[in-house]
């Protein structure tokens, strides 16, 4: 019973601690979030080049998730270290995670469900293929 009231205690405590934007624990989620702001450019201007219409469907939301986690993200550490209450909780890092963990799921699956590339068919140039019997349309 004790253990459960300590996790709730540290998921739901407002002011988590003292942060500062030098230590470790706020680094690597601020340079992680500022990645996927960066991956969600590069998204867009990499689906933009794309000639694949398949991949170009499949890749619709990337960018615009890979933006709003990552500005969520940069959200939840700035207020963590500058302490304001409600949004520096430890509980929205893990509804974070669980969300993005949800994100990539359904799209590996979607991905693995539906990507599929035409391939080339082979064009036979014989003339006899003319008078050879086809299939009635």
């Amino acid at each position: 019973m004790a253990t459960l009231q300590s996790l709730f205690i540290y998921l739901f405590w407002p002011n988590p601690g003292n942060a500062h934007y030098g230590s470790t624990s706020m680094l690597v989620p601020l340079v992680a979030c500022a990645l996927l702001l960066l991956f969600s450019f590069a998204f867009r201007f990499w689906r933009g080049r794309m000639g694949n219409p398949v991949m170009k469907k499949l890749s619709r939301s990337w960018s615009g998730a890979a933006f709003w986690f990552g500005v969520s993200g940069l959200i939840f550490v700035v207020s963590r270290v500058e302490s304001i209450g409600f949004l520096a909780m430890r509980l929205w890092w893990v509804l974070w995670g669980i969300a993005l963990a949800l994100f990539l799921g359904v799209q590996i699956r979607l991905f693995r469900m539906r990507y599929y590339e035409k391939l080339p068919a082979d064009v036979s140039d014989d003339p006899r293929d003319r008078y050879l019997p086809h299939r009635k349309k």
